[in-house]
């Protein structure tokens, strides 16, 4: 598995391509439905750095509040992503960013973003929740606790051989469409098949 350090740039990221598994090191943000839109409300000027060449990880994260006043993710497992399809894109393109963490696929639009911007589609373990926040050393900052909540907060993490597979890639390749294409025609030899 291939260690990529945060940010990355568009030629590593263009050539990457679906199936390949990666560990992230360095820092991301994560970003759900609420987060999502605000940043597309107006452009977040606070925010934009903590972006830029970057991923947005689709996490509803557990958190802890130290003594000390700082932060530590419990566990932070993947949301499903395509929640965020009427957004993704447009953030992509708006922000910088080189891609997005979340579990389950994207659609059409995304895809097309991912190739327009020169950004991927990682796919991170579900049910891993623990085992995922382990790879999380350090809460940088966090944007709109108050107004969101902690699962749909901004939080700018800092993570350590964060384990990932590209499943949407910056060429136009997609795991889910050829998954999903081998199903229905799995699916439409059952049906044919004699009974």
């Amino acid at each position: 598995m291939a260690e990529l350090r945060l940010p990355l740039d568009e030629k590593t990221v263009r050539a990457l391509e679906v199936g390949a598994g990666v560990e992230l090191t360095g820092r991301m943000i994560t970003g759900r439905d609420a987060a999502h839109k605000w940043l597309l409300e107006e452009h977040r000027e606070a925010v934009a750095p903590f972006l830029e060449g970057t991923v947005i990880y689709h996490c509803g994260p557990v958190v802890r509040q130290l003594d000390d006043g700082s932060y530590e993710f419990v566990a932070a497992g993947p949301t499903t992503s395509i929640r965020e399809e009427p957004y993704q894109a447009d953030v992509i393109d708006r922000y910088g960013l080189r891609g997005v963490i979340g579990k389950g696929g994207m659609g059409l639009k995304t895809l097309a973003g991912l190739q327009k911007s020169g950004a991927l589609y990682l796919h991170a373990v579900g049910g891993a929740a623990q085992v995922l926040a382990e790879a999380v050393k350090k809460v940088e900052r966090v944007f709109m606790l108050e107004e969101f909540g902690v699962p749909e907060a901004l939080w700018v993490i800092e993570v350590e051989k964060f384990p990932v597979m590209v499943t949407m890639d910056a060429r136009g390749g997609s795991l889910h469409t050829e998954v999903e294409d081998y199903s229905k025609a799995q699916f439409e030899r059952l049906l044919a098949a004699p009974a």
